[in-house]
């Protein structure tokens, strides 16, 4: 008995890899979601679950939770890739962080697998804003972060699908690092003024001191783990090293990225903001 090879998404019902999925599966294109409530469940906490997830599959996007930052992160990379390459996958795509030292461990642990490698580096997504914790922030009006006057160039998440979908399915993408940005550098009081004029609904930016970030953090039960996580892309990763543009999304698709003011717009008419509405 034959089997079609079939690519799995690890983090399949996260920003990322949901869109991966779809787009996957509008193409006819054999696809696993791997999370723990699939059909075949994936758990990074639970290396038995890592076998059953990888059968039958040549080609894997993998997405980390809940970010290759955090301690232990490389080392269930490099466990990862070693069963994966062992069970016959033949291609690698990992999400990356943009300016991350910690994520630099992870790419290279890809990058040496042996097999085909795509690494998709990026910074701040869009969809923050309006599928994330920071939407609750839009809703009440306020965007009260640790991040000064920094300037990010924010990416979306479905320019990072694309390229990801790209990097499954085509040749040319093999050994590639794509760093992926938005079109222009915005300060986050420029992403209120976008959100708001897109909206309708009055937001501001507050700069406000990583001890009050992290008190905001506790009040709303956060995990201690999500808070030190949040605590160190705001202050140190958000320190003014992303601050530039990069040239990944025309390299691997050919077009220009999408700009905050297109996402902001598409998010509004989607509902993304209007109370009840499910983030």
């Amino acid at each position: 008995m034959t089997h079609t090879p079939t690519t799995l998404i690890i983090g399949g019902n996260g920003k990322t890899g949901r869109r991966v999925l779809q787009q996957l599966q509008l193409r006819g294109v054999p696809a696993r979601s791997g999370s723990r409530s699939a059909e075949i469940p994936f758990d990074w906490k639970d290396r038995s679950s890592w076998s059953p997830a990888l059968q039958d599959v040549a080609s894997v996007y993998i997405t980390y939770y809940p970010d290759l930052t955090v301690p232990g992160a490389p080392e269930d990379i490099q466990a990862f890739v070693d069963l994966a390459v062992s069970e016959g996958v033949t291609r690698l795509v990992l999400l990356s962080g943009r300016g991350e030292a910690e994520a630099r461990r992870c790419e290279q642990i890809i990058e040496a697998s042996g097999v085909d490698w795509t690494i998709v580096r990026c910074s701040f997504f869009n969809q923050n804003f309006s599928e994330a914790f920071m939407r609750d922030a839009v809703l009440q009006g306020t965007l009260a972060l640790p991040a000064g006057d920094v300037r990010e160039p924010f990416v979306d998440t479905d320019d990072i699908a694309d390229v990801v979908v790209a990097a499954l399915t085509e040749l040319g993408h093999e050994g590639q690092i794509y760093e992926l940005t938005g079109p222009r550098l915005l300060h986050f009081q420029d992403v209120a003024h976008e959100i708001s004029q897109a909206s309708g609904r009055p937001l501001q930016y507050h700069p406000i001191s990583d001890a009050q970030f992290r008190e905001g953090l506790q009040a709303e039960g956060l995990p201690q783990e999500m808070i030190e996580l949040l605590s160190f892309l705001f202050t140190e990763v958000m320190d003014g090293r992303n601050s530039s543009l990069s040239d990944g999304v025309q390299r691997a698709l050919g077009r220009a990225p999408k700009d905050f003011r297109e996402y902001a717009r598409d998010a509004a008419l989607a509902g993304a903001w209007k109370e009840g509405a499910p983030a």
